[in-house]
Formats: C-alpha cells, sequence, structure tokens
C-alpha cells in the first residue's frame, strides 16, 4: 500500500515539475519573441531613419552640386558619367555623344563661345580600394561619339589614366574657364631648349589645345621625337583657356640626375677640350657645339679652319663607330640625314671647311653611330689655323723631296717623263729612275685611277665594283655595307646610301623641314596642290601653313602668310615710289558720310608742265617670271600676263587689251582705284576685284 502510494507521490511531482518546465519554457520563449521584435522594430525605425537622413544628404549634395555646376558652367549645367575610350589624335580635344550636343544646345551654351569640360575619373570600389581620382580640362573636337562613350585622345588619356588602358568611367562637367595670361613649363628631360626656336615649336602644339591645368603633362612631337613638359604654374586660375589669347610662358629647366643621358638629348662640347664615351652597336651618342661671330668669320676669310675628330681607343679592334655632323635645325643627324661624315677605319678626322666652305655662326650637332660591336672613343673640335696647317704640309713635301729625287708632274726645262710613274725627272737621273720605278712601283690599271703602287701594297689595293673607288682590302667590307646594301626608307623607297642621302633630304614626303611659316620641325608631304606654290618651291604642308592670315605690319590688311612677301612688294614698295613721284602734290578728302568711303587724290600744279608729266612712268614686274610692265595701266597689263601665261584663265587678248586702253591715264583716278587684297593689284571696282580673285588667286 505504501509503495502504490510512493510511486503515485513521485508520478505527481514529475508531471508537475513538467508542466512548471513548460511553463518557463514558454514564458521563456515568448520574452524572446517580445524582445525580438522590438528589436526589429528598432533596426527597421533605424533603416528608416537612415534613408530618411540619406536621402536628405543626397539632395543636398546634389543641389549643392547643381549649384557648383551652374557657378563653373556660368548658368548651364551639364553633369555626366561616361565610359572613356581612346582615339588617335593630337592635341587635348574630346568627342562626345549627339546626345550631349542635344542637353548643351537646349541651355545656350552654343552661344557661349567655346565650350570646355572638366574629366576626373570615377571612385570604383575594387579589390585593392579606393582609385585616386584625377582631374583634368578639355575642348570639344565633334559630338560624333557613341552613346554613353567619351573619345579621349593619347595626351589626355595620359593624364588621367598613366597606368590604366581598359575602358573606365570619367564624369564629364561644363565649365568655363579664364583665358591663360601666365604658364610656368618644366620638361623631364633635357634637351628640348636645344631645339631652335622652340617657342615656336611650343606655340604650334599649344595652336591644338584648348586648355591648360597645372600639373598635367603637354607632349610636344618634334623631330620624330616626344619632348614632355610638365605644367607647374598658371595665370590666372589653376585650369585657363589658350584659345585667342597671349600667354606668357617661362619654360625652366629639368631636374636630372648628373651623368644621366634620355633621349633628344645633346652633350655639349668646348672647342678644343677632348671628351670621352662609349657607344653600342646601331645606336647613337649625339654631341653639340657652337661657332661664334669671330670664328665664322675666321673661317669665310679662309684663315681657320674647324676639325671634328673621331678617336677609337687603343687596343679596340672589336668596335668601330662612324661619325655624322649636321647643322641646326636638324638636331639629330643620322645615316641618311646629315651635312658630313666619315666612315673611315679607325680614327675619323672631318674638316667642316673643306672645299672652300665657310661656317656661320651657329649651333651644329655631331652624331657617333655604332657601326660595330661596343666603340670606346675620344671626340675633339679643333680649330686650326690655316697657316700653321699649310706650314706643316709645305715641311711635310720637303722631306719627301729631301729623301728622293725631285720629281714633279709638271715638265722642266731639263726633265724627262718616266715612262712608268708619268712623273717628271730631271735629265740627268732618269735612267737611274726609271730603272729603280719600274722594279719597285706598279701603276694601277683600273680605269681612272693610275695610283702609283709599291709591288708589296697592289695585294691591298682593291677598286669596288659598282662605284669603282679605291680601298683598302680591309675597308671593302665596311664600304660594301655601307654604301650599297639596300636601305628601307618609311615612305617605301629601296635605295642605296647616297641616293638615300639626296632621297630623304630633297624628295622623301615623310622628312622633317623647318616649316617657314610656323617654325615647326614637320614632314613635308607631297607637292603642294596649288601650281603656284609648287613654283614658289612650298611643301605641302607650308602651302596650308600659309593660308593662316595675319596683319600686314605697313597696312593692317590680313593677308595670307605665303602672300605677304608679294604683298609688301606689290602694294608697299609700289606705293613709296609713287608717293615720291608726287611729294609735291596737294589732295582733297570728300567728306565722310555713312556707307560712303573716303577718297583723296592729288591735286595738279598749274605749274607742271606737260613733259614733267611724262616723265613719270609706271612699271610693274611678275613674281613668277620677273617680266617687266611699264605705262600707266602696268596693273591691267601684269594681271592679263598672269591670267594668260601662268595661270590659264580664259581672259582672250582682246578683253584685256580692251580693258587696258580703259585704265585711266591721270593719276587722281588711278588712287580711286581697289586693290587686291592679295596680291595689290589695282582694279576698277569691286566686282572686277572678285573676278580677279577667282581668276587669279
Amino acid at each position: 500500500m505504501d509503495f502504490e502510494l510512493r510511486a503515485a507521490k513521485e508520478k505527481l511531482e514529475r508531471e508537475q515539475k513538467e508542466r512548471k518546465e513548460k511553463a518557463r519554457i514558454k514564458i521563456e520563449r515568448e520574452r524572446k519573441a517580445r524582445e525580438e521584435a522590438r528589436r526589429q522594430q528598432e533596426a527597421l525605425d533605424a533603416e528608416r531613419q537612415a534613408r530618411r537622413i540619406e536621402a536628405i544628404q543626397s539632395a543636398l549634395a546634389e543641389s549643392q552640386q547643381e549649384e557648383e555646376d551652374l557657378v563653373a558652367g556660368n548658368g548651364i549645367r551639364f553633369n555626366t558619367t561616361l565610359h572613356a575610350i581612346r582615339y588617335q589624335g593630337y592635341g587635348d580635344k574630346i568627342k562626345l555623344p549627339p546626345s550631349s550636343f542635344d542637353k548643351l544646345s537646349t541651355q545656350g551654351a552654343l552661344d557661349k563661345g567655346p565650350m570646355f569640360f572638366e574629366l576626373s575619373t570615377v571612385d570604383q570600389n575594387e579589390m585593392e580600394g579606393f582609385t585616386e581620382q584625377k582631374t583634368t580640362h578639355t575642348g570639344v573636337l565633334e559630338f560624333t561619339a557613341t552613346d554613353s562613350f567619351a573619345e579621349i585622345p593619347p595626351q589626355v588619356w595620359q593624364n588621367l589614366f598613366p597606368d590604366n588602358n581598359h575602358s573606365p568611367l570619367i564624369r564629364v562637367r561644363y565649365v568655363r574657364l579664364p583665358k591663360g595670361t601666365y604658364a610656368k613649363l618644366q620638361p623631364e628631360v633635357l634637351g628640348f631648349s636645344d631645339i631652335p626656336n622652340h617657342r615656336a615649336v611650343l606655340e604650334t602644339t599649344l595652336r591644338q589645345h584648348a586648355t591648360l591645368s597645372e600639373g598635367d603633362i603637354l607632349i610636344v612631337h618634334h623631330g620624330g621625337i616626344d619632348y614632355r613638359l610638365r605644367v607647374l604654374e598658371l595665370k590666372p586660375s589653376s585650369s585657363v583657356s589658350v584659345l585667342e589669347t597671349d600667354i606668357e610662358v617661362d619654360i625652366i629647366e629639368p631636374s636630372v640626375v648628373a651623368g644621366t643621358m634620355s633621349q633628344g638629348m645633346l652633350i655639349p662640347l668646348v672647342l678644343g677640350k677632348l671628351e670621352m664615351g662609349i657607344v653600342e652597336e646601331g645606336n647613337y651618342n649625339y654631341y653639340k657645339f657652337s661657332i661664334d661671330n669671330n670664328i665664322a668669320n675666321a673661317t669665310a676669310n679662309r684663315e681657320m679652319n674647324i676639325l671634328v675628330k673621331l678617336v677609337l681607343a687603343n687596343g679596340d679592334t672589336l668596335g668601330d663607330a662612324d661619325l655624322y655632323i649636321s647643322r641646326h635645325p636638324l638636331l639629330f643627324p643620322t645615316q641618311h640625314q646629315y651635312q658630313w661624315s666619315s666612315h673611315d677605319v679607325g680614327t675619323k678626322i672631318v674638316s667642316l671647311t673643306e672645299g672652300g666652305l665657310s661656317l656661320a655662326a651657329d649651333t651644329y650637332s655631331v652624331g657617333v653611330f655604332g657601326f660595330k660591336g661596343t666603340s670606346k672613343y675620344k671626340i675633339i673640335i679643333e680649330c686650326q689655323s690655316v697657316q700653321l696647317e699649310t706650314m706643316g704640309q709645305k715641311l711635310g713635301k720637303a722631306s719627301v723631296i729631301a729623301g728622293k729625287s725631285a720629281a714633279s708632274s709638271q715638265p722642266g726645262a731639263d726633265s724627262e717623263q718616266c715612262q712608268n710613274c708619268k712623273q717628271f725627272i730631271p735629265t740627268r737621273t732618269i735612267a737611274l729612275h726609271e730603272a729603280y720605278c719600274r722594279r719597285h712601283n706598279v701603276v694601277c690599271q683600273h680605269k681612272g685611277c693610275g695610283v702609283i703602287l709599291r709591288k708589296d701594297e697592289v695585294g691591298k689595293h682593291v677598286h669596288c665594283l659598282k662605284c669603282g673607288r679605291p680601298f683598302q682590302q680591309e675597308e671593302m667590307e665596311k664600304h660594301m655595307k655601307v654604301f650599297h646594301e639596300p636601305l628601307h626608307c618609311r615612305c617605301g623607297e629601296v635605295l642605296e646610301k647616297e641616293e638615300m642621302v639626296i632621297h630623304q633630304s630633297s624628295v622623301c614626303p615623310l622628312r622633317m623641314i623647318s616649316c617657314r611659316f610656323c617654325g615647326d620641325m614637320v614632314q613635308a608631304g607631297n607637292a603642294a596642290d596649288d601650281a603656284r606654290d609648287r613654283m614658289r618651291g612650298f611643301s605641302q604642308h607650308e602651302s596650308l601653313c600659309g593660308c593662316r592670315t595675319a596683319p600686314c605690319d605697313t597696312c593692317g590688311r590680313a593677308i595670307m602668310l605665303k602672300e605677304m612677301d608679294l604683298h609688301r612688294v606689290a602694294v608697299h614698295e609700289k606705293q613709296a615710289s609713287e608717293n615720291e613721284d608726287f611729294t609735291a602734290s596737294k589732295s582733297y578728302t570728300v567728306p565722310y558720310t555713312e556707307g560712303v568711303a573716303q577718297h583723296s587724290a592729288p591735286l595738279k600744279s598749274p605749274q607742271t608742265s606737260q613733259f614733267a608729266q611724262d616723265e613719270t612712268v609706271e612699271s610693274s614686274e611678275c613674281p613668277i617670271c620677273y617680266q617687266k610692265f611699264s605705262g600707266s595701266n602696268s596693273d591691267r597689263q601684269l594681271n592679263a600676263h598672269l591670267d594668260k601665261d601662268h595661270f590659264s584663265t580664259n581672259m582672250d587678248d582682246d578683253s584685256v587689251s580692251a580693258q587696258s586702253s580703259s585704265m585711266p591715264e591721270e593719276p587722281s583716278l588711278r588712287s580711286m582705284l581697289v586693290s587686291c587684297p592679295i596680291c595689290g593689284m589695282n582694279v576698277h571696282s569691286e566686282r572686277d576685284l572678285s573676278q580677279h580673285i577667282d581668276m587669279v588667286h
């Protein structure tokens, strides 16, 4: 009985304990659920609050950015993100999609002058972190890019992404920039200041640019070499416009480590000072030296000779180097472009005044080319007096005469000609000389040679089978390789060396020339399209570059650069002669009214006789064939001559003569004519001027 009661009690206690545990677990679960719900609500509230704050901040930032864009764009807002891709071009002008043009044109950006844009890289959260943001400024070339893309030239790409080759994102913003007044530039390496008229070259490069920004790299292409100039300082702002403005430019010397050499660097040489160097096969070492007016005058008076000596190091039999020299503006002489050269085996000596040439006061470049192996050399520029040189030659000849018989190439009063060496020998020693000469000397039988050789030297004396020049046997291999191996020009021509030198100096369309109008070293191109430009010797570049206009210094008219000399001769020299002829005459002035031009004409003096008037004969000269025309209608005769003989116009002789006969004879009427703004010729009216420009120019 007790056992059953005890079991029932334990069962009851166990059930009560389980019920209590279940109740406790339930209460705990409900408590946790309430806490989780509270936390979720708090998180939701916090997220909503953060979103509201973020929206407010985004709206505030957008409003602030809009205000900044409006201020930067002077009332025009354009800010978009595009993918950047490269295109091959020069300068700093980018290509934008047509949609950008629509946005800008609707805001009136086209009415505010040239458009400038600020380009900045977009930060992207990549594996390595945030990329550094870079900014530059550009102009716009055209609106033809693909939608969502901006095409960027290499120079702008280099400033934005120096180490990036894929298509990144950029932010493009329309801005207004002030016109620049001052710029400080620094080349990264030496050599830029060696360019003749390097400021004109820099000006030509800036014509392809619309903006400059501090910290950017400006690349100047000249003579096949790229010079990198860093923009250190700009005024009045850190980014300026370079369109239609005059900028004061300071170029400071680069900071380079001593002993380092770079592409396009000319090492200065001091006259009379020895310099040492090492050149590898196929490479060039370049030097420069200057000749002042005193030395130039001495060479012109045949009192001094300039020698360039290149001496290979002692015992250097494995290496060989060649010497090339040029006068600026050719900065870097090569195997195909030079003015003086030496390809001798061993020591090279080049006389710059050989053949009676006189040197101008200028800077000259010396190129040492590694022909074979690694060559150690010494180079020196010597100024040698002609008197000392002549004296040394006379002493050398005297020693030869003292050691041998007095042979001469000119017949004497008591001399006979040796049948072997063809020298004139005194009669008393002719037999002894001929016996000795036939035993030891041999005459080279090659056509046109006739050199007298000792019999032990006959095997070393050879002639080139192609050009016939005489050489020593050890020099023939180098001669064949240098002068007769086919060379390939970049334009496609295949020529030997001497023909290649002529080709690349005067014929090749890819040769570099100094433009007479912009001063830059540019490719010559093909022949000019205009027949008149070809007659005046203009290259294709000069024909186009000369079409730019500039105000005449005398009259202020806008004249094409290539017509400026003709304008000065045809207009101002003729006007000067007319002014001298009529210095005693007076003039009257028609009162000015709106739309009516003022004219003046000299009044004849009543005391001037008809004979005195006939003595004043005007004349004109053809600028092409220099044929002269005289008489009061010389302008019309010259115009007809140009149309008929040079430019093949449709004007016939009868009409020309009829127009010439109607030419006014009086000076007072001639002053009422209209002058051509290009060549200065006088014509009857604006209608005739239009016809003259269409047919002649």
